[in-house]
């Protein structure tokens, strides 16, 4: 059996997995996880001919957040949702009353899994398009929209969503069956899609900000507390509150990992007492980090590595993440993860370094009078956001040493993973506002966003005018939408790294750089030198 997959940065050769992903799935889930796509693609032929549908929407959001990167690994869960699918086809195709002549809408899944798998082997990437342009931007979109998929799902848990959105995702779908749209047609769904994302973090912000408060600039600590410990790691944070009231009393500190640390900066959060420290670095460093843990651990989203024997049995998934062999908890009862921390060892009492976050949007733009004074005076000279995702292969430590030399009188935004190569280290701060501001998780992107927006309206010029430069890490499909909608709010001269994703052709590369200055990386030195002259 083979495979492609060339989805995340890590694509092996920088071209793409074809034995096993370097991300642990195996050849069998990524057929299968091709082959949910293409009944996706069937479903939307007939929900994008028909009025709103709750339950296929919701389903389209959930499966296609099960095949981005370390979310679904489990082949017997993926074969559930092929089999849903197809329900939800002929709902569809009921409901809609279309007549569609074309093999696509005449899916039909096999009744066993190996016949699926069998199927799904038809159905790659290299199969979407015969010209390799064409199929590139496919690719850039069917990305986008799994990474707008991620966001969305958290909204939906909070009971936000959008029907444009959701009517954009059965159009997007549909149109990747349609030979006769071109390369031109594929770049605007691809800059469409930035738009509606845009739309979909307005919506998670809300929802974020609504329930749980605005983040406010809140100090935690890397250390561990003496007693019985869980560590969640993700990006849900209804799950996390839910955790959070479910142990109250109980004598379990609750720790964060990973994507989960801005979680310390909501107070809706930040009130429960037993919420006591993020513990570890990023995502790719559980496997060192895990083993040395002793309470019970629990995914929410994507990111989960194959598990070692040392901890797979107080290890735990929720939502949509899922691995062979693990507990996976459905629904909203954490009462076998908390039993289980009560029957693991307990954590030592081993204070730690304190660092900040909570530099929301609305924190940063709290004290924006104090920012533009700085820059007007000529304290602040230029500002870099500098983050996104991080990951193990080698060229990261760019953006440390990127951190590192920036000059004392800029200021670093961060958010994401990406943060976790330079958050510990000390950088001062200039007239009390501190050089590097922790804006949040990727989901918080659009916290960035707004705060870009706000400065160039205080400062009467575009966001491309500005004193702002953002050096970007990428390594799955929620950075490639983020992406698609800094370009569809026309920002340019971006640097993106460590490399550049296999799925860009050379010609869409170039399309890029000469519509956007996309760039790469290249040296810290060199490109501060760039930037600043």
């Amino acid at each position: 059996m083979s495979m492609f997959c060339n989805q995340c940065e890590q694509a092996a050769n920088g071209t793409g997995c074809n034995i096993s992903g370097v991300c642990g799935k195996k050849p069998d889930v990524a057929a299968l996880q091709d082959h949910l796509l293409y009944g996706l693609k069937s479903v939307a032929l007939y929900a994008d001919k028909m009025g709103r549908d709750a339950e296929i929407d919701r389903f389209t959001i959930e499966a296609l957040f099960s095949t981005v990167t370390n979310v679904d690994f489990d082949p017997e869960d993926i074969g559930k949702l092929i089999q849903k699918c197809y329900r939800l086809k002929e709902k569809a195709k009921a409901a809609s009353g279309a007549a569609i002549a074309c093999p696509v809408a005449d899916w039909k899944p096999a009744a066993d899994l190996a016949g699926m798998v069998a199927q799904g082997e038809q159905h790659g990437i290299n199969t979407q398009h015969i010209n390799e342009d064409i199929r590139s931007v496919i690719e850039i979109l069917m990305y986008g929209l799994k990474g707008m998929s991620a966001y969305m799902d958290h909204a939906m848990i909070l009971g936000r969503s959008d029907d444009a959105v959701m009517a954009f995702f059965q159009k997007a779908l549909a149109a990747t069956t349609d030979p006769a749209l071109g390369l031109m047609d594929f770049v605007g769904l691809c800059m469409e899609c930035g738009k509606q994302n845009l739309t979909v973090m307005a919506l998670l912000d809300t929802a974020h900000n609504e329930t749980y408060g605005a983040p406010t600039p809140t100090s935690v600590n890397l250390g561990t507390k003496a007693g019985k410990g869980i560590l969640v790691t993700g990006h849900d944070l209804k799950m996390l509150e839910e955790l959070l009231k479910q142990t109250e009393g109980k004598g379990i500190n609750i720790y964060t990992h990973g994507e989960m640390l801005p979680a310390h900066g909501y107070p809706g959060l930040k009130k429960y007492p037993h919420l006591v420290a993020n513990y570890g670095g990023a995502w790719q460093d559980q496997a060192k980090e895990f083993p040395n843990f002793p309470g019970a651990i629990i995914f929410n989203t994507n990111c989960i590595q194959r598990p070692a024997d040392s901890y797979k049995d107080r290890l735990y998934t929720w939502g949509l993440v899922q691995w062979p062999g693990v507990t996976h908890i459905s629904g909203w009862d954490f009462s076998e993860v908390i039993n289980k921390a009560l029957e693991c060892p307990s954590l030592p009492e081993n204070p730690g370094q304190e660092i900040l976050t909570g530099f929301g949007h609305k924190a940063v733009l709290g004290v924006a009078d104090k920012v533009i004074a700085a820059v007007k005076a000529g304290q602040i000279k230029h500002f870099f956001l500098v983050g996104g995702c991080d990951g193990a292969k080698s060229g990261r430590n760019y953006y440390t040493e990127f951190a590192e030399k920036a000059p004392q009188d800029t200021v670093i935004l961060t958010l994401a993973c990406g943060k976790y190569r330079f958050n510990k280290l000390e950088f001062g701060d200039i007239g009390g506002i501190p050089r590097l501001l922790d804006i949040g998780q990727c989901n918080d992107a659009y916290s960035a966003i707004q705060i870009a927006v706000a400065l160039a309206g205080a400062f009467e010029c575009g966001v491309n005018d500005l004193p702002l430069s953002m050096i970007l890490s990428w390594y799955e499909q929620k950075a490639v939408v983020i992406l698609l909608t800094l370009l569809s709010l026309g920002i340019k001269d971006i640097r993106l790294g460590p490399s550049l994703p296999a799925f860009i052709t050379p010609n869409v590369l170039a399309f890029l750089v000469e519509n956007f200055n996309i760039m790469p990386i290249t040296t810290a030195e060199e490109d501060l030198k760039a930037i600043l002259g």
